[in-house]
């Protein structure tokens, strides 16, 4: 097979994946994006953005990224790092003295910067509790809901419940970057959104990026698995988890209210083109945002061998591969990925030199459904 032959199928087999999803209406609309050494070898968007409207994807769409949001803040943090104004082994206490939580022995653990971004803090989600749960009871905001609410006051309400482990003895993925979003802006001596865009999104041209919507006209409908086809999302939508007893509570209209506190876990808006900027920066060593050695350690294993799943480790915001054959892809290891819960995921194979991002408009299929492994599997395939 000749190379044009080559790049031919490859084409055909993603247009077949998404063309599928979207005839079956598994997910509204999509941006794809892969890249290889740094070329675009795809780009597509399909679907509707706005399905009710009639309105096409586009590939300059604004979505709400979710935890996309969580590596852009963890390489804020590291640019904070290197510039000397705070450091891993900080104290959360040193940054924000009145928070204070505790273990269920009544002891109060220090926390450490290493700990919130690798997730090792001790706290949790409540998206993955059932109903009764210590988050839901103590109405902890995941970031995603509850507009207009202060940043204060989830840190105060987040306090309230135990530690669900020693810090450093364990792994949850948990609202630690929301307080690590805090901490940044403590540290840095200005807000968060402005701290993230003059280390991150600036430097590198992420201009639809941001706590912000740049473009209304832009921004994707939010929708919510159902069938036979997604629903759009209401004021206040909940979405069950694809696993355990958890569910998610969306409030899409978060974005618009400017009291809300910018979650760092969750918070940021923007296009899979900006994204990709991040990653292609990632890949390739730091370039002017940071030095090769801080984004060896993000994407290094920070969590002691544990991880989400099996084979899979965490670094500072994002999810490692250690193990492929445990972790059942064919992705190399040390490829780091994450997704979103608003219907995103994205990775980057160093050893191939591949980046690959694949937003939707449809939670949660486009993070843990179908959707992205036939999209991974469907790449994999053609190499």
């Amino acid at each position: 097979m000749s190379a044009t032959q080559k790049i031919l199928a490859f084409e055909a087999n993603l247009n077949r994946v998404i063309d599928d999803a979207i005839s079956v209406q598994r997910i509204v609309g999509t941006v794809v994006l892969v890249l290889r050494n740094g070329d675009a070898v795809y780009t597509r968007a399909a679907g509707l953005s706005d399905r009710e409207a009639g309105v096409a994807m586009r590939e300059d769409s604004i979505f709400r990224l979710s935890s996309l949001s969580k590596p852009i803040v963890s390489a804020t943090a590291l640019a904070l790092i290197e510039g000397g104004k705070l450091r891993l082994e900080d104290s959360v206490s040193r940054w924000i003295p009145g928070f204070r939580p505790q273990l269920a022995d009544g002891t109060t653990p220090e926390i450490t910067v290493r700990e919130l971004l690798s997730h090792t803090a001790g706290f949790g989600y409540g998206f993955f509790e059932p109903e009764d749960g210590p988050y839901h009871k103590a109405n902890i905001s995941d970031g995603l809901d509850q507009p207009g609410l202060s940043i204060d006051e989830n840190l105060r309400r987040i306090a309230s419940v135990p530690l669900a482990y020693k810090p450093g003895t364990s792994w949850a993925y948990s609202v630690a970057h929301d307080i690590a979003g805090e901490v940044i802006a403590r540290s840095g001596g200005r807000t968060l959104p402005e701290i993230v865009r003059d280390l991150v999104t600036a430097p590198l041209a992420m201009s639809d990026t941001g706590f912000a919507v740049t473009d209304r006209s832009r921004l994707a409908v939010a929708y919510a698995d159902g069938s036979p086809a997604p629903r759009r999302m209401g004021e206040v939508q909940v979405v069950k988890m694809a696993y355990g007893p958890g569910s998610i509570r969306f409030a899409p209209s978060r974005v618009f209210n400017r009291d809300s506190y910018p979650s760092g876990g969750c918070g940021m808006t923007g296009t899979a083109g900006d994204f990709a900027k991040l990653l292609e920066t990632l890949r390739t060593g730091g370039g002017t945002i940071l030095s090769a050695r801080s984004v060896s350690a993000m994407t290094a294993d920070q969590s002691g061998g544990r991880g989400p799943a099996p084979g899979t480790a965490f670094g500072y915001g994002v999810s490692v591969i250690a193990d492929p054959a445990a972790a059942q892809t064919p992705q190399s290891a040390g490829t780091f990925a994450w997704g979103g819960v608003y219907g995103h995921t994205w990775f980057v194979d160093g050893s191939k030199g591949l980046t690959v991002v694949a937003l939707t408009n449809t939670a949660v299929e486009g993070l843990s459904g179908r959707f992205p492994i036939d999209i991974r599997d469907a790449i994999y395939a053609a190499m």
